[in-house]
């Protein structure tokens, strides 16, 4: 067994003041309700990867880090892009071509996590199902 090597992207957890009211509003962000929901986490599938959310009860509850972004992968960046904006995001970085075709894009959630877009052509959107 090779301990070196990375299987690849599991799980995304942002840190959010108000659990329930994140559960909503990402329920409506990704379209699917979570498979688990307890007071110390909320669990989504997306896609075959996890995204979780765990209430932000440290020292710095209030500050979010912006050191760290995941990139969740659409086909219709523009539009969902615009969709996430209109359920309470606020823009970071509209959609841009990065090159190769590749767009990227960034909102900052409700709960001031950035939460990132991506569509790239080269990726095989089957991967994960």
């Amino acid at each position: 067994m090779n301990t070196n090597s990375f299987l690849g992207l599991r799980t995304t957890i942002y840190k959010v003041s108000d659990l329930n009211t994140a559960k909503q509003w990402y329920e409506k962000a990704f379209q699917c309700p979570p498979y688990f929901d307890e007071d110390y986490y909320v669990g989504f599938s997306v896609g075959g990867y996890e995204l979780g959310l765990q209430p932000n009860t440290g020292a710095n509850s209030k500050e979010s880090s912006h050191n760290v972004v995941s990139y969740w992968g659409c086909d219709a960046i523009h539009e969902k892009y615009d969709y996430l904006l209109s359920i309470g995001a606020k823009p970071h970085e509209a959609p841009f071509d990065v090159g190769g075709g590749i767009i990227t894009a960034t909102v900052l959630d409700p709960f001031n996590n950035i939460l990132g877009l991506i569509y790239n052509p080269h990726f095989n959107s089957d991967i994960a199902n």
